[in-house]
């Protein structure tokens, strides 16, 4: 994990109130071609729970409008059409200079206690050291049995461990959803032989257009989870694919999908 990478995107979650609900985040510092998609899921989740108190995020839909400008902050508005004793929902833009650049709904929930079911593959075992992974993105450790990218045809599936640092339980969900952004496409691409995420720009055009994420459980960072996925169709110029995040203990804590503009040249 890189100290300043870190910091710089616990920065970011930490928004400026400009009124009641409207919030302003900063920009990550990275090197990229664009603002990370990322980045604006995680300023959503705080947003949306910094605009509806003594609730908990419960799912978050965001449709990406244009593409972000790095470097530049993004002001988020919120509207809350609806808060009951146990459920609120949120409407939420994010706005930077040249525009909206993406939408999102999300609704908050107080956590019930009930009968729970889960019906779920356990984990398998957590990888080794030798299997860490590499993703300039993700500011902390992560760890996979098998390849992204590979030269080969391969099954568009992929399981990437990851532990997100300790953090706020109310930072939990922003930093998961950050994550769930990162490595979707890729599994989509993992069927293509000799193309992999390296050749964006070159072989593929790509933009994620719409991304959900379902909040199945409160947890704390700092463990390591499991984001299992799967890409079922690439068809039309699109691809879609979707993921479960299970805990080292195998508790399904969240799940989430993702459609995406993927078109080869």
């Amino acid at each position: 994990m890189t100290a300043d990478l870190w910091q710089d995107l616990l920065d970011c979650l930490d928004l400026t109130a400009l009124d009641t609900h409207t919030f302003e985040g900063r920009s990550q510092q990275l090197d990229y071609r664009r603002l990370f998609g990322g980045q604006v899921l995680a300023q959503f989740a705080r947003a949306a729970t910094l605009a509806v108190e003594g609730k908990d995020l419960k799912s978050l839909h965001t449709q990406f409008l244009r593409e972000g400008r790095t470097g530049e902050p993004v002001r988020y508005e919120a509207d809350v059409p609806q808060q009951g004793r146990t459920f609120a929902t949120v409407r939420l833009t994010a706005r930077q200079e040249h525009g909206v650049i993406a939408v999102a709904s999300a609704i908050l929930h107080v956590w019930e206690d009930g009968p729970q079911r889960q019906s779920t593959a356990p984990p398998p075992a957590l990888p080794g050291p030798e299997r860490v992974v590499e993703l300039g993105l993700l500011p902390w450790e992560s760890r996979a049995a098998s390849d992204l990218d590979t030269a080969g045809a391969q099954p568009p599936v992929h399981e990437l461990w990851t532990r997100v640092p300790q953090a706020p339980r109310s930072a939990a969900p922003a930093l998961v959803a950050y994550a769930t952004d990162l490595t979707l496409i890729g599994t989509a691409l993992r069927p293509v032989a000799g193309v992999t995420q390296a050749d964006a720009g070159t072989a593929f055009t790509s933009a994620v257009t719409s991304h959900t994420v379902w909040f199945h459980r409160p947890f704390d960072s700092g463990q390591w989870l499991l984001l299992r996925q799967h890409s079922p169709l690439a068809a039309h110029g699109r691809c879609f694919g979707r993921g479960d995040v299970l805990s080292e203990q195998g508790l399904l804590v969240a799940s989430y999908a993702q459609e995406a503009l993927l078109r080869f040249t």
